[in-house]
């Protein structure tokens, strides 16, 4: 059985509107009208234990209503949720117990105490064992390196040592499931190496199965396979990166750098060209044409210093996506 089930899971809002200026003011105050938004329109799929998901799509998209669902902060209007075989918003103390949230903008630590007070008190809230707290508190320091950060009020800390420590607060008692909501939101590039590789690590090792939110798409293209995108509250897309790379990023390009001039307009077997100071950017198919058949044209056309075969980045393709959703 797989470890979460969503089945045509619907949840509507209704947002306040009043129009704007003094006049809108007053009138509100008295006249109070909303609308209905649909957050999640019949999302339905399944998560198997041990996978690690990215569940990517714009701002206002529903991800966040998703993820309220499935921790059961939030009630769906219609349909069914099962993870870990319990409907989250009836066996709420049940279902936290196995669950651990890591948001990148807000914190479960206490903000004016010690590190290792605030683990202790998430060690009594969760009834851990003494043996247990310990093993896992050990093991989780060294691998974060968070061992001198214990004593320092949460405060005091950098962004990217409060974000190990929340990682830690969210592990200690041991969940099958871990939610996490742009972890790497403002981190510098080590603290962003060092969280994605620890991600890893406890999924592969410890089958840890977790869901990504993030609008950084370096952390969807190196810690996940599958993905699934969302988009004006339903599910757009739920496969492997590859085939999403393959749908709405078909074209290659080579930058070449040009040792002169070159008036080149048109080249056999390119989509299209870009002309740019000293440089040209061909793009094509690679189901129809090959790099190396694209690069001799070029060079009997143009004179090259340098070239280089390029992917269009994921960041390229999710913006493409978007600009399509938004149609």
């Amino acid at each position: 059985m797989s470890l979460i089930v969503l089945n045509e899971i619907c949840k509507t809002f209704k947002t306040a509107e009043r129009p704007p200026g003094l006049f809108g003011a007053m009138r509100g105050a008295f006249m109070r009208q909303s609308k209905e938004v649909k957050a999640l329109d019949r999302i339905s799929f399944s998560i198997e234990e041990g996978e690690l998901v990215g569940y990517i799509g714009p701002n206002g998209a529903g991800k966040s209503t998703t993820v309220k669902v499935m921790s059961g902060i939030l009630v769906p209007d219609s349909g069914s949720c099962q993870v870990m075989g319990r409907v989250p918003w009836q066996q709420r103390v049940a279902h936290v117990a196995q669950i651990g949230v890591v948001f990148g903008q807000r914190s479960q630590l206490w903000w004016d105490v010690p590190v290792l007070d605030s683990f202790e008190l998430l060690r009594d809230i969760y009834r851990i064992s003494a043996s247990d707290y310990q093993k896992r508190l050990c093991d989780l320091t060294d691998i974060l390196d968070i061992g001198g950060l214990l004593a320092t009020p949460v405060r005091q800390l950098s962004l990217g040592q409060r974000m190990r420590c929340e990682l830690v607060a969210s592990l200690l008692h041991n969940p099958r499931l871990l939610f996490l909501d742009e972890p790497t939101i403002g981190l510098d590039a080590v603290s962003k190496l060092a969280l994605r590789d620890f991600l890893k690590e406890i999924n592969q090792k410890h089958g840890v199965t977790m869901i990504l939110t993030t609008h950084d798409m370096a952390d969807i293209e190196t810690l996940c396979q599958r993905v699934m995108v969302i988009g004006h509250g339903r599910l757009l897309y739920d496969g492997l990166l590859d085939g999403l790379k393959r749908q709405y990023t078909p074209e290659r390009r080579i930058r070449a750098k040009l040792a002169g001039s070159c008036s080149l307009t048109e080249l056999p077997g390119a989509e299209r060209l870009e002309m740019l100071e000293n440089e040209i950017v061909v793009y094509f198919r690679p189901e129809q044409v090959q790099a190396q058949e694209i690069i001799a044209r070029l060079a009997a056309a143009c004179p090259l210093q340098d070239l280089v075969v390029e992917n269009q980045s994921v960041e390229e393709m999710i913006a493409r996506m978007y600009r399509e959703m938004s149609l």
